[in-house]
């Protein structure tokens, strides 16, 4: 039976992934479940380029900013949907690969359902799969939701 309890939406902030919240907190919503939000930064800041570096303080400052600014703009997401004052909503920003983040994320904390957009910020056309949502679709342990 259906009953989603553990929600994982993963977003990068983009019109598309704004579907895929509003679609989480509903099902949230109808189902009395917990809402996961999570961000990936797919690349870490570079300390070096070809002829330049920065030293180590100032890449770790970037970095924490990056991540704060990702945690901030989450918030500001969730907040664009009225219903998600009615649910439980936990937020998280991780830095790597996004769909091996995602997968971990899922097993780490137990997830029921995966509500994802199919298409990111890097969506190439408007009918092709995206690869994080292919990548996820493939190798969940759970129910994955694929929103247009």
């Amino acid at each position: 039976m259906f009953n989603p309890k553990k929600i994982l939406v993963p977003t990068d902030m983009s019109s598309h992934a704004d579907k895929a919240v509003r679609h989480a907190v509903e099902i949230a919503r109808q189902f009395g479940g917990e809402l996961f939000m999570l961000h990936v930064i797919h690349d870490s800041v570079q300390q070096c380029t070809v002829d330049y570096c920065i030293d180590s303080p100032l890449a770790e400052k970037l970095q924490n900013e990056l991540i704060e600014a990702a945690r901030k703009k989450i918030l500001e997401q969730a907040e664009k949907f009225p219903g998600a004052k009615d649910i439980t909503i936990t937020t998280d920003v991780k830095i790597g690969i996004p769909h091996d983040r995602i997968l971990q994320e899922e097993e780490e904390r137990g997830i029921d359902l995966v509500v994802m957009s199919s298409l990111g910020t890097t969506g190439l056309a408007k009918y092709m799969i995206g690869s994080v949502a292919r990548h996820v679709l493939q190798n969940s342990k759970c129910s994955v939701l694929l929103v247009k």
